[in-house]
């Protein structure tokens, strides 16, 4: 396997590490709505193209409390793979995931995580001291406790090997070819959910351009529920 590979569904795998509210608190590099929308956005992407995907968890109990339910959501059935190590790589179960999905050909990791200085850097690092799997550090579904030191944690992995991305490119990778029209219509929702101006430009485009229906005139005035009597 080579980074000159793209990204594919069946060379990629997805881990989120610590997406809990408490890791959340301390992110000052991007704002949080924006960071929770970003990693949702990655995981609905990861889900409509069956990449295989980890969840782990850092002392949800003690300190940093539950994933992002709306992340849960878009997996429902996922195994959340509680540690007590800041560094993910250091749990058995994490690596019998990521090595177990690597064995079907995902050797591209994926990795969306708080905080970037400490468990996205510790994680990278020792993976790829351990194994030939390659890191793809989502830097826009990761938050560190500064702008610096997201920065320096981001350029501190470069140098080791990770290569740096973001989950709208990582999506548009994935689809490829706007042929493959398995995954359009899903990516195209996704898209206007998530992308921001990007998916503002498609709703456009779909309703001045191709005439599709805005949903609002459909959809009604908005009335108070009438109380019982």
């Amino acid at each position: 396997m080579s980074k000159l590979d793209v990204l594919t569904p069946q060379n990629s795998q997805v881990i989120f590490i610590d997406h809990q509210p408490q890791m959340a608190f301390g992110v000052q590099s991007i704002d949080r709505q924006t960071l929770k929308n970003n990693a949702v956005g990655l995981a609905k992407a990861a889900k409509i193209f069956g990449i295989p995907t980890t969840i782990t968890t850092v002392e949800t109990e003690a300190f940093s409390g539950y994933t992002y339910p709306e992340l849960l959501d878009v997996f429902p059935e996922a195994p959340i793979l509680e540690r007590s190590s800041m560094n993910s790589w250091d749990d058995q179960k994490v690596r019998d995931a990521l090595l177990g999905h690597a064995t079907a050909g995902a050797g591209k990791v994926l990795v969306a995580g708080l905080w970037t200085e400490v468990c996205n850097c510790t994680f990278a690092l020792s993976c790829l001291a351990d194994t030939d799997l390659e890191i793809y550090m989502v830097a826009d579904a990761s938050g560190g406790t500064s702008k610096e030191a997201h920065d320096q944690a981001m350029a501190r992995m470069v140098q080791a090997g990770v290569v740096p991305v973001t989950w709208q490119q990582v999506l548009l990778e994935w689809q490829r070819d706007w042929a493959h029209r398995d995954s359009y219509d899903a990516v195209m929702a996704l898209v206007k959910e998530h992308s921001g101006a990007y998916g503002m430009g498609v709703d456009y485009a779909y309703t001045m351009v191709h005439k599709a229906p805005q949903r609002s005139v459909h959809a009604g005035p908005v009335r108070a529920p009438v109380p019982a009597e």
